[in-house]
């Protein structure tokens, strides 16, 4: 039996109680002010166009509060709709300037020149006001007398009434001034419906209203429509973004009782419900019940997917606006937390489904973007995902520009920002005079600057990386392209091999190529010059994988039936000539297989498979290292330490991989728009 869960009709304010409202008795505006202001009510809506912020010329009106009261827009006794009164509070921003010495004199001389001090303050305010499907503005004159008037001081409050507006909308206000000298207020409102209100024997359209309520039952979500048989009436439900335009999800016209199920993974905070009767002129009731349902946040979260855009571009999407911060960091190769940095990324409220400019001079793999809510991590992106690029060796400086041109400088490391030139025994430390070298050299690369700080990317032992470059072994990674998250683990265990050191080629990081070549063609090139240079192929298991194995092997028509793989998927292009090394025995030494622990068992890998080693990752890394890199492996001890530097690279990737998948809420690899 389902159980009771939210009712959509809530009163204002959550209260228990039945409101009733003053009527107001006629369709027109009006406009009234307290005691010592003046004010008119322009005739007509206008535009709403705020325009940008611009400096007080001196004292000036402006909006500090606003408050709501309901109230009934009633053309007879029994014909009334609900109509939002708004107040405006008013307070005094900037001050007089003080006359000059001379000008005293010129003043005392000619009383007119007293006439600012004597004359009116005035105004020109705009009221804003949105509720689905409507939107106005209208605009109010205020005067205030200037011999009143006392800076940062609050003059009274115009009101207006009042707009109109459906039962159970909800309701969006902003206000501000022509010109505009502060950021605009805003207010938002959730209104009572036809049950929250003493308004049935005043509001026609409430007499045959559906009644709907919301109950759930494990993981469903029931719309019970309790209305008459013959009744017809519409349900929408929809995205209400308070960025951008609201978007429906769902309609249908429907007759009689209903109950409609949604899954919990549908739902999202700012999922709404919208019902009306099929009439002319019918007041629709809106709610937006799941505001603060945990696991509309959950899938919310889910949902979102944060990207970087060449050369220099985020963009953050999601079903519906978020409270969230962004962060620019700086990931050093190895693994450890990604350390935030200076450059700002305009904090507080990101806005989603736009494309913002990353503040750098110059993009590095390095940099990530870190989205976090409530001081919890949520997501983050590396530019070297997107880059064809590994994670760089390079230290980060960090410059500090102070007075007549004096400068200090320090490298940022895990235990913070270490100052060149000190006795610390880091790396920084003892390589800080190479470090300033190389900065003044020009061989380091500016990322950002304002005009009290810059950050500086600098390489770090050029020579050894040459060196190890040009005797590392190469490592050729293949692996099914099955969603996002798995696309990250490898890349994440791509970057940390290539500090081993290794040479690894894998798709990710050559998707120009691909494109342009073609998956089967890159693939055999890659092969051919891989095991030429007496490298090694890495196939890389998953369920995806072993599907497609399995289908490869069984050569039967399910193979050429199942559905077509992405333009990327050099794995799919592979098997054609991985399987032949495999079937025929050429596959010993230059094959090695993987599978990352918890995402396959052991048990899974198809038995042509294991007569070249099988590795599960990371519980067995250190055997995995050993035999990618051969003869030229180092000891034990040394062969552990990189075990460790791989693993902590990898198992924070893993572990967010795991927990999506592990959870029963998780999103089905999409925005329900179809994204």
């Amino acid at each position: 039996m389902p159980v009771p869960w939210f009712l959509l009709s809530l009163a204002l304010g959550r209260s228990p109680m039945v409101l009733s409202l003053e009527k107001l008795m006629g369709p027109q505006d009006t406009a009234r002010c307290s005691p010592g202001l003046s004010c008119h009510l322009w005739d007509g809506d206008v535009l709403c166009l705020p325009g940008s912020i611009v400096s007080a010329p001196g004292p000036v009106l402006v909006p500090t509060r606003l408050q709501t009261e309901l109230v009934l827009r009633c053309y007879q006794e029994t014909d009334c709709d609900l109509c939002v009164r708004v107040a405006i509070h008013l307070a005094v921003h900037g001050h007089w300037e003080e006359p000059k010495d001379e000008d005293k004199f010129g003043r005392a001389a000619d009383p007119e020149l007293e006439e600012p001090r004597n004359a009116f303050l005035q105004a020109q305010v705009v009221l804003s006001f949105q509720a689905y499907p409507t939107a106005r503005c209208v605009l109010l004159e205020v005067q205030v007398p200037a011999a009143l008037v006392q800076p940062g001081q609050s003059v009274g409050s115009v009101v207006f009434d009042c707009f109109e507006a459906a039962l159970g909308a909800e309701v969006r206000i902003w206000s501000y001034t022509q010109p505009r000298y502060q950021k605009e207020l805003n207010f938002t409102q959730q209104l009572p419906d036809c049950k929250g209100l003493e308004v049935r024997d005043s509001v026609q359209s409430c007499w045959a209203l559906p009644w709907l309520n919301v109950s759930a039952d494990g993981d469903d979500v029931y719309l019970v429509l309790d209305v008459s048989e013959e009744q017809r009436f519409g349900l929408s439900l929809y995205w209400n973004q308070i960025q951008g335009p609201t978007k429906p999800w769902w309609h249908r016209n429907l007759t009689g009782p209903q109950t409609i199920t949604l899954n919990h993974t549908d739902l999202f905070p700012c999922l709404c419900i919208q019902v009306w009767p099929l009439e002319p002129d019918s007041v629709r009731t809106s709610v937006c019940p799941f505001r603060e349902d945990p696991r509309a946040h959950r899938n919310l979260w889910r949902a979102a997917r944060l990207q970087l855009l060449p050369p220099r571009g985020w963009r953050l999407d999601a079903p519906c606006s978020l409270l969230a911060e962004a962060t620019l960091c700086w990931q050093a190769p190895g693994g450890g937390p990604c350390q935030s940095l200076v450059p700002p990324l305009y904090q507080a409220n990101v806005t989603v489904n736009k494309t913002l400019e990353l503040p750098l001079l110059n993009a590095h793999p390095n940099l990530c973007v870190q989205v976090s809510s409530w001081e919890k991590l949520q997501l983050q992106e590396c530019l070297w995902a997107d880059s064809l690029r590994a994670l760089k060796d390079d230290l980060l400086l960090v410059e500090t520009r102070g007075l007549q041109d004096n400068r200090s400088l320090c490298a940022l490391e895990p235990s913070g920002c270490t100052p060149l030139l000190s006795k610390a025994s880091t790396r920084a430390a003892r390589l800080g005079e190479q470090l300033l070298q190389d900065l003044q050299s020009g061989q380091c690369l500016q990322l950002w600057e304002d005009e009290l700080r810059a950050l500086w990317a600098c390489p770090m032992d050029k020579k050894d990386h040459v060196k190890a470059a040009a005797t590392a072994r190469a490592a050729l990674l293949l692996y099914s392209a099955e969603d996002s998250g798995f696309e990250r683990l490898v890349g994440a265990l791509a970057s940390a091999l290539c500090q081993l050191p290794l040479q690894v080629t894998v798709d990710l990081w050559s998707r120009r190529e691909l494109s342009a070549q073609g998956p089967l063609a890159w693939f055999h090139a890659q092969r051919r010059q891989t095991l030429q240079e007496g490298g090694v192929v890495v196939l890389l298991f998953s369920p995806g994988a072993v599907a497609l194995c399995h289908e490869w092997l069984q050569d039967s028509a399910s193979a050429s039936a199942s559905a077509p793989h992405g333009p990327h998927d050099a794995f799919a292009a592979s098997l054609s000539c991985v399987l032949p090394d495999f079937l025929q025995g050429r596959a010993p030494g230059r094959y090695v297989g993987a599978y990352f622990d918890g995402l396959l068992p052991s048990g899974a890998v198809p038995a042509l498979f294991r007569s070249v080693p099988v590795f599960s990752l990371p519980s067995q890394l250190p055997d995995f290292l050993g035999t990618l890199q051969g003869p030229g492996a180092p000891g034990p001890g040394r062969l552990g330490e990189r075990a460790k530097q791989v693993s902590r690279a990898l198992q924070p990737t893993l572990d967010q991989l795991l927990q999506a998948l592990g959870d029963p809420g998780g999103p089905g690899g999409g925005t329900r728009d179809g994204t």
